[in-house]
């Protein structure tokens, strides 16, 4: 998680103050990329605090299964998106959507086909941004696209933009959610997940998360865990939370912090 530690470490001490539709204020740094190695060997879930693994497998199987209300996500103890929810629990076309149906495209789908027929393509790409449906949304896509690449030896790795990203709270779940997408994507083609990138636009971090990320820099992090599918299946659509096992997980404290709305 070095790489993560660099740009949290250049975004809260370099950044430039600026404000933001929240009210809270940021500090911000504009284009940060991060690479995390050989995630089939050590999983970059973040170990310098305690990040609620539960919620972030819980939102992943969501987005894959194509829902935009909250339900689901109550059922597996996740409450992450509650702020930005209607009074029924809706999202509008958010995330999974525009994964499952981007104007009649089911991406995910078209995706794992697509792996099979034509591995070295590169077309390999899933979108979420769609300009059409952006004033129904809950909110805007911050992770706005992901792209896979198939290796010669079978080897799997990503690479997810993002336009706008949260680097002390959401980064982490982002990070977490996209290598466990890897593993998900590589197993109906028995390909090992490898390297993972992030691109970010605009990296901030809050005003109001300052001190919490200084106190987070400052801790020697322990070693990073691995990652257990119990079971896969040939359509992503299909996981649960309960197929997914963090072995050997053991972070420092939570440090708490609130979320900008």
């Amino acid at each position: 998680m070095e790489s993560y530690r660099d740009a949290l470490a250049y975004t809260v001490y370099k950044g430039e103050r600026r404000d933001d539709r929240t009210g809270v204020g940021t500090r911000s740094v504009f284009g940060l990329s991060m690479r995390f190695e050989n995630v089939s060997e050590e999983f970059p879930l973040l170990t310098g605090k305690r990040t609620h693994w539960p919620s972030i497998i819980a939102e992943l199987c969501w987005f894959l299964r194509g829902d935009t209300n909250v339900e689901f996500l109550h059922d597996h103890g996740c409450t992450i998106w509650d702020e930005w929810a209607d009074e029924n629990g809706d999202l509008g076309p958010i995330y999974g959507a525009q994964w499952r149906d981007f104007e009649g495209v089911d991406q995910i789908l078209k995706l794992q086909q697509n792996l099979i027929d034509d591995p070295f393509s590169r077309r390999h790409v899933v979108s979420a941004w769609n300009p059409a449906d952006l004033h129904l949304m809950a909110l805007p896509p911050c992770h706005r696209s992901f792209q896979v690449y198939l290796t010669s030896s079978n080897a799997l790795d990503m690479l997810v933009d993002m336009r706008s990203a949260d680097m002390f709270l959401g980064v982490p779940f982002n990070i977490a959610s996209y290598a466990a997408l890897m593993h998900i994507l590589a197993w109906p083609i028995n390909a090992t997940p490898r390297n993972l990138t992030l691109n970010i636009g605009d990296a901030h971090v809050y005003q109001n998360h300052v001190d919490q990320t200084c106190e987070l820099l400052e801790r020697t992090w322990p070693k990073l865990p691995t990652l257990k599918m119990h079971r896969g299946f040939a359509h992503a659509s299909t996981h649960m939370p309960k197929d997914f096992e963090i072995i050997n997980y053991n972070p420092l404290p939570g440090i708490t912090a609130e979320v900008a709305i």
